[in-house]
């Protein structure tokens, strides 16, 4: 005799929450997000299906393994894992449950997802994020980003928030969720910084960038002379 599991149909796809690594693609077209730890070899889109992490042919999720997409229920336990060494530089994300899945004590393993909402902690100096920044380090066709403010940024690889959310499609929201206020102005309310002003940011700190990669330049040719 074999038990079947319930099944449940809800009316609304469940919410659940995750954390994740932004990516930006090699060429700079497309943004998606990589996992924290079982699926962090596998890239995804802000709407896509899960494929089993090991390579076989099953449907994902499969009650024998431990492939597809996993979140908690509650924002609280996600936010959580922001605190370790490792996931420091991870957004947290708000998704929808779709397709098949399989519910636990804590959370859902399941086979589709849609990344509703990203939002970006401070910058590693402690100020609000206006920017995605190279971190350093990818995956084959893909780069990592971290947040960053406009005064960290400099020659980095860099996608401001809006630009992100606008290369992930599907509706999705990317929002700065804490630092300090920038010196020399104070932050308008809700997002903690409109985009306008954060594009505005950030390319004021490439131009100061580059100006003072002239002005060394400037300063090592009249050494010469």
């Amino acid at each position: 005799m074999r038990w079947r599991l319930p099944e449940e149909r809800p009316a609304e796809p469940p919410t659940g929450f995750k954390i994740a690594h932004p990516m930006l693609s090699q060429d700079g077209s497309r943004a998606g997000f990589t996992g924290v730890s079982l699926g962090g070899a596998l890239p995804y889109g802000v709407l896509d299906e899960a494929r089993c992490v090991y390579g076989l042919r099953h449907r994902a999720p499969h009650r024998r393994c431990d492939c597809g997409f996993h979140c908690v229920h509650d924002r609280t336990a996600a936010e959580a894992m922001l605190c370790t060494a490792d996931h420091r530089t991870a957004v947290l994300l708000e998704v929808s449950v779709l397709g098949a899945y399989l519910r636990f004590e804590l959370g859902f393993r399941y086979a589709r997802q849609r990344v509703r909402t990203a939002t970006v902690g401070p910058c590693t100096c402690g100020s609000v994020a206006v920017a995605l920044a190279d971190a350093g380090w990818g995956k084959p066709g893909w780069r990592a980003l971290a947040a960053s403010c406009a005064g960290c940024v400099r020659g980095r690889p860099s996608v401001s928030l809006a630009t992100f959310a606008r290369l992930g499609g599907e509706g999705l929201r990317v929002r700065a969720g804490g630092g300090a206020a920038p010196s020399g102005g104070d932050l308008p309310e809700g997002l903690g910084v409109s985009e306008l002003i954060a594009e505005a940011a950030l390319l004021q700190a490439r131009l100061d960038w580059f100006q003072t990669q002239l002005a060394r330049l400037g300063e090592h040719g009249a050494g010469q002379a």
